[in-house]
């Protein structure tokens, strides 16, 4: 259990700053992104205002459309790599202008043109350039400006944080990893001092149990079937299961419950502890049928297993519907062991099957009073079967009910 609760808030930890530096790196590859390329259609609108003309550029001192701009120094419009494939109104091809390039053809033009037209965008990435569709009355044309570098800045930006998220995250997982067990100290304390409570108080309550119980049958001898008498005995041997159930429950939560292993017969085992039910069964007139597969075996507590098996054919018993049916299925499915026990009953009265399995919870307080439980068997069952590894669920059926362990 403590170290199922220690990797839950190591898990914890790194879902949450997980979280906060895949949020720092998408917001910033897209402020960048979004900027580089608001940046190669500004220089794009620009350039469109040369592209019809067809005068040289760069322009002249005081024509450049960059003297206005703030946002670019006079050296860049030097530094631009760009072509543009002119068309009249009706389609027709007019001009190739790549005098400001030097490694693209004019059949590679006239493609790369193409391809863009085809595509229905007015901008966009094609092939390491950005490109502009710009269209008037005259006709449309189609400029390309070469976005290798600010594609490789904007990929090389992706490739860093995604490094340094890595990093960051692997270091904060080895520190967190180093530090779980300090942070939850605190809590193995507490669940420390809770078990050594529940154990001491047990032994501690079990003589004045064991002396109300002796003095119980001494009055049953003298006053015989007095009810105040049989009552004292219900109530103690009630009370003594209870304090034996919460030890038993507070052992399960260590961190090794089951310190001596050993290889026994799961099938052995289960025909063992599920004999006496059927008689049990036979006298409450109810239907009792058990499939054990043969010569399965497992290693662990072979105590713990048949007490996880009598407390579901003990619930199963409890709450059966008159003249109802319990089954008991053991099984192996590939590597794992599989035990069912069910029984019909009444599934509308259970709104909610996975509170089952919580302590000292009851669907019927007024019945389980008189069935005697005492509301912590079925977390004893789900204690046992996540100690091996497992699982434990319930489910309905279409006339009762059917608790699946798996391990």
């Amino acid at each position: 259990m403590l170290k199922k609760m220690r990797w839950r808030f190591i898990g914890a930890a790194m879902i949450s700053f997980s979280a906060v530096i895949l949020t720092l790196l998408c917001a910033i590859n897209v402020w960048n992104y979004r900027n580089v390329t608001n940046q190669q259609d500004t220089s794009l609108q620009r350039l469109s205002l040369f592209s019809r003309t067809g005068e040289s550029f760069p322009p002249g001192p005081g024509d450049s459309p960059f003297d206005a701009g703030k946002r670019f120094s006079k050296e860049v419009q030097y530094m631009m790599r760009f072509f543009s494939v002119q068309y009249d109104e009706d389609g027709n091809l007019l001009r190739v202008n790549k005098d400001n390039i030097a490694s693209i053809s004019q059949e590679a033009a006239e493609a790369f043109s193409s391809h863009v037209l085809n595509g229905k965008k007015t901008s966009g990435y094609y092939n390491g350039y950005r490109f502009l569709v710009k269209e008037d009355a005259n006709g449309k044309t189609v400029l390309f400006l070469n976005s290798e570098r600010e594609i490789q800045s904007v990929t090389s930006l992706l490739v860093l944080t995604l490094t340094i998220a890595f990093l960051c995250l692997l270091v904060v997982f080895l520190l967190v990893l180093l530090f779980s067990k300090r942070a939850i100290a605190p809590y193995v304390r507490n669940l420390e001092t809770q078990k050594q409570f529940i154990t001491n108080a047990g032994h501690e309550l079990k003589t004045p149990l064991t002396a109300i119980s002796t003095s119980a049958d001494v009055l049953e001898m003298e006053y015989e079937n007095d009810e105040w008498v049989q009552n004292i005995k219900f109530q103690s041997g009630k009370l003594s299961k209870l304090i034996s159930n919460l030890v038993t429950l507070s052992r399960l939560d260590e961190e090794n419950p089951f310190p001596e292993k050993s290889r026994f017969s799961l099938s052995d085992a289960a025909w063992e502890i599920s004999e006496p039910f059927e008689k049990l069964a036979v006298a409450k007139n109810l239907k009792y049928e058990r499939e054990i597969e043969n010569d399965l075996s497992m290693t662990g507590d072979c105590a713990s297993v048949q007490q996880m098996i009598s407390i579901l054919l003990d619930n199963a018993l409890k709450y059966t519907s008159e003249n109802g049916k319990i089954f008991l299925k053991v099984y192996s499915s590939g590597k794992k062991k599989s035990i069912e026990v069910g029984n019909t009953c009444d599934t509308e009265s259970i709104p909610d099957l996975s509170r089952l399995f919580e302590r000292f919870y009851r669907l019927d307080n007024s019945r389980s009073k008189a069935t005697g439980g005492t509301g912590i068997g079925l977390s004893i069952a789900k204690a046992t079967a996540e100690a091996y590894g497992g699982t434990i669920k319930a489910e309905k059926t279409e006339d009762g009910i059917v608790f699946k362990i798996r391990f």
